[in-house]
């Protein structure tokens, strides 16, 4: 808990650090990589390159500091913490994030603080922020380490090589990558929707590390990802690693690949499930619908998706495979370029009562089903979706 008279501190000047929130983040990531460029390789470089990062940082520390002082205080739109802390838990153990990485961070980000807002940082104003920053360290500290003492995991040896056993393509820009370990050791038990994150050495010797949806049930002996080539628009970069793993990644190649993390999970039940994807974000609920295909199929499913155009949707033919597996299924699919073109009808998706709905896809995409789904009288609590990106700390989709 913050301290009374830090929190009257923050409370004060919180309407300060949200409006100067980005401009203090983009003088803290130059400082830290200068003073410390082993973290460039946890870092994804396009997000860096179009500014992404830096609000998603910029959100997530005045979100918290909004949580510890006061919900309105945050300013309109700001989401509860609880949800966007574990799911910057699950990302940073995905990516082997360890305690002692945090004071060197919010050394820099504290700087920052500093050299941004001049002398409106008083020590006063300095120990304040620096409060809310330990704080905030120590609640990922904590969630993290339970996650990794429940995975099991090493983040000091987080990194393990996989061999590409079969590769496949999908639809247009997007293939499937079958992994099994090089060891020939275990493969890692996973809850449909989660996912695991791959590292690549670029060209220079860089490497990058990026997050990929596991895209078929557990309990096999393989584990496989589908990924869609990143194309930049409006001056954007193309994705550097997206496009290494197309031209570059064919069979008996290796891979770097992290543990199964992520908190947006199919849970156990038997009440009805909407699965809602755009795009590639069908790779969670391919996953959720293969696992009830084989555990639950006579569990009432209802499948959304929303693409571009039919040559550009993947695991097309496996989805209905599964669909045909279940006793209680309903699809609808809605194409951007054909009959019935746009974004997908909400008013049309058929909606049984107690359903779970699990979204993914672009977050435009995700808000539009969510807002509608409220409007029709689906709770909150029973609304899940998995962002990946900077997005991922944007825990209000209304």
């Amino acid at each position: 808990m913050l301290s009374a008279a830090s929190a009257e501190v923050v409370r004060a000047t919180l309407p300060a650090v949200r409006d100067h929130a980005v401009e203090i983040t983009s003088a803290f990531y130059p400082s830290l990589f200068a003073a410390h460029p082993e973290l460039l390789d946890l870092f994804n470089e396009g997000n860096q390159a179009g500014g992404q990062q830096r609000v998603a940082l910029a959100s997530a520390v005045v979100a918290f500091a909004g949580h510890l002082v006061d919900r309105d205080a945050a300013g309109p739109g700001a989401a509860p913490f609880d949800a966007v802390a574990e799911r910057i838990a699950h990302k940073h153990v995905s990516l082997g994030i360890r305690p002692e990485q945090y004071p060197v961070v919010g050394r820099h980000l504290l700087g920052a603080v500093a050299a941004v807002l001049g002398d409106a940082v008083t020590p006063r104003v300095a120990a304040a922020w620096d409060e809310v920053y330990q704080l905030l360290a120590r609640r990922l500290v904590d969630a993290e380490a339970r996650l990794y003492r429940r995975g099991g995991i090493d983040p000091g040896a987080l990194w393990r090589r996989w061999r590409v056993a079969k590769r496949r393509d999908e639809a247009v820009d997007a293939v499937s990558f079958t992994l099994v370990p090089d060891d020939g050791g275990a493969v890692p038990d996973f809850t449909p929707g989660q996912y695991v994150s791959v590292a690549v050495d670029l060209p220079g010797g860089h490497r990058q590390p990026r997050q990929y949806s596991l895209s078929q049930a557990p309990g096999g002996d393989a584990l496989r990802i589908t990924v869609r080539r990143v194309r930049g628009v409006g001056g954007a970069p193309d994705g550097a690693v997206s496009g290494h793993l197309h031209d570059h990644v064919h069979p008996d190649h290796v891979l770097l690949v992290g543990p199964p993390a992520g908190e947006h999970t199919l849970e156990p039940g038997t009440s009805p499930v909407l699965l809602v994807s755009a795009g590639i974000g069908i790779t969670p609920m391919a996953s959720m619908l293969d696992h009830l295909a084989r555990t639950q199929p006579t569990r009432h499913v209802v499948l959304v998706h929303g693409e571009r155009s039919p040559d550009r949707h993947p695991l097309r033919a496996e989805v209905d495979r599964l669909a045909s597996a279940l006793t209680h299924v309903e699809q609808r699919t809605w194409y951007e370029r054909g009959p019935g073109g746009g974004l997908v009808d909400v008013d049309a998706i058929p909606l049984p009562p107690g359903a779970t709905a699990h979204l993914c896809g672009p977050v435009p995409f995700m808000r539009h089903v969510r807002a509608g789904l409220l409007r029709r009288g689906v709770p909150a609590a029973r609304i899940r979706y998995e962002v990946f990106g900077p997005g991922m700390l944007d825990n209000a989709l209304d």
